[in-house]
């Protein structure tokens, strides 16, 4: 998904760099649609980060109780700080879509006068 994104924050910056003649409602319109579908994943990505974490401290709790669960707890923990990472980078791509939609805004604006 990552690279997925990043390919098309690319596409678009592409675009809004070039300065060509292009249909920026159109690219609008589609640039909605793909936003959609970037905060559903991030909204699906934040739930399963939570109950994984959620997870890890249940078992991080029992290895009080059965000491080997410590090894387990120490691998979920591992696990869940690169899931965070990648949490993270899908946020600030959306985030970065949000701004490039305002570029798109800003340039119909300007084609309208």
């Amino acid at each position: 998904m990552k690279k997925y994104l990043y390919q098309y924050i690319g596409n678009i910056d592409l675009i809004l760099k070039e300065n060509k003649k292009v249909n920026y409602k159109k690219l609008k319109e589609e640039h909605l649609i793909k936003i959609n579908f970037f905060q559903h994943e991030r909204l699906i990505h934040l739930l399963v980060t939570l109950f994984y974490a959620l997870f890890t401290f249940i078992i991080f709790y029992f290895s009080k109780i059965f000491i080997p669960f410590i090894f387990i707890a120490l691998i979920l923990i591992i696990f869940l700080i690169f899931y965070v990472v990648h949490y993270f980078r899908l946020e600030n791509g959306v985030q970065y879509l949000y701004k490039q939609y305002d570029m798109i805004e800003e340039r119909i604006k300007k084609d309208e006068k």
